[in-house]
Parts: C-alpha cells; structure tokens; sequence
C-alpha cells in the first residue's frame, strides 16, 4: 500500500462533494447543464479554498461523456 496525503485521498471528485463554495458549484453546474460556459475561468483566493480542487471537477466534467 502506498502512502498518499489525506489531502489528495479525500479530494472531492465531482461537484456533490464540494463543501463551502455552494454559489460558486452552482454557477458552474448550470453553466454546464445550460451548455452557456465562459471561455475561460480565474480561480483565485487564499490557500486551502479549493481553487485547485474545483479546476479539476470542472475539467472532469467537462470531459466526460456522461452527465455531471
């Protein structure tokens, strides 16, 4: 078994599983159901709020055949 920081263990892995940033998953979940997405986002704040995190549910998302 390989070690893995719980960080990365339990980094959420769709838009339900974000916790604290519910205006901003909502914002992008009816962007992506209403197929109206701006060419570009810009994530930012203090460490630790999830801007890296979030990136990468909304390129899973983005990239995935099924729904959200």
């Amino acid at each position: 078994m390989t070690y893995q920081v719980l960080a990365r263990k339990y980094r959420p892995q769709n838009f339900q599983e974000i916790v604290g940033q519910e205006h901003v998953v909502q914002a992008l979940v009816n962007g992506i159901e209403n197929d109206r997405l701006h060419h570009a986002f810009l994530f930012t704040g203090t460490r630790g709020v999830g801007k890296t995190t979030l990136a990468r549910v909304l390129a899973k998302s983005l990239n995935c055949l099924e729904g959200v």
